[in-house]
């Protein structure tokens, strides 16, 4: 393990998180091209992959991972059904873990069996693998504070077994008040990656992003390692949400421009990290 390395492209980013918007408004805010969105995220994250009656249903835990997973794939100008995924979650549907609690506690015989259905962990990638008409693999992470990262490895080594593209998506919803002291998780954080071997450079576009990854021992949770700073709004997520430690991935696929690399540590355990290089211009949107 302490030798390996992992070579892939971006091909697409989604991505919701506190004020920022999407992965198009917050781009062009970061790289000083629009000001930061004015009003609050609405309380639903939004998207088309659902027919209205499922949108309604639906917690807000899969509509935000549909959200971003759906940008990230409109971004790469890949279909959505034809690529493998890994959705990881630290703490999956809070909102529905603490009713849950609360209704064995109180009422057990009112306990809603589909509220108990979108319990699972695995409730928004079946959602996606439903709404897109995607047969390929899924898998559902959970590795509380190092659930980013895990499923950063899990996707990357995907890719390069099975040389294919495969979506990433890595989304937390802020806890009910109970369990907020448990978590510390009060913000929501999306973020979506379409992950693809590195020899598809050549047919990404101009000059695609291009991610090395290593792991390493060690102890220090890190940010970014280079002269480059992270936007004030990412720093003042970071302590909120558990998914916010992929947001300077984020921030640097927007605003690298290729004169140096950019460096970022995300922690694998509390023994191991997973050094993330960035080098090469963002790619441009293909849309």
């Amino acid at each position: 393990m302490s030798a390996l390395n992992l070579d892939l492209v971006v091909l697409g980013v989604g991505l919701c998180a506190g004020r920022m918007g999407t992965w198009d408004e917050a781009r062009a805010h970061w790289r000083g091209e629009a000001q930061a969105a004015e009003s609050a995220p609405s309380a639903k994250p939004q998207t088309t992959l659902l027919p209205p009656a499922e949108r309604r249903r639906a917690p807000a835990t899969v509509l935000l991972a549909l959200s971003v997973a759906e940008q990230a794939c409109r971004d790469a100008g890949l279909e959505a059904r034809d690529m493998r995924s890994v959705f990881t979650s630290a703490h999956g549907d809070l909102e529905l873990t603490d009713y849950l609690c609360t209704t064995l506690a109180e009422s057990p015989e009112h306990l809603s069996p589909t509220k108990f259905h979108h319990s699972v962990h695995n409730a928004a990638s079946g959602y996606w693998t439903i709404g897109v008409g995607n047969r390929h693999a899924s898998t559902a992470i959970s590795a509380g504070a190092h659930s980013f990262a895990q499923g950063l490895l899990e996707a990357a080594t995907q890719v390069v077994c099975e040389h294919a593209p495969v979506l990433l998506v890595a989304y937390d919803m802020p806890a009910p008040s109970p369990l907020v002291p448990i978590t510390q998780s009060t913000a929501l954080v999306g973020l979506a990656l379409v992950l693809a071997p590195a020899e598809s450079a050549t047919a990404a576009g101009p000059n695609p992003a291009t991610l090395a990854l290593r792991l390493q021992a060690g102890l220090t949770e890190g940010l970014i390692e280079s002269p480059q700073a992270c936007h004030p709004d990412i720093v003042a997520l970071m302590p909120r949400s558990p998914m916010s430690v992929g947001l300077p991935l984020a921030h640097a696929l927007a605003t690298a421009d290729g004169r140096q690399s950019v460096e970022l540590r995300f922690m694998l355990s509390p023994a191991q990290s997973l050094i993330v290089t960035l080098a090469g211009r963002n790619h441009i949107s293909r849309r």
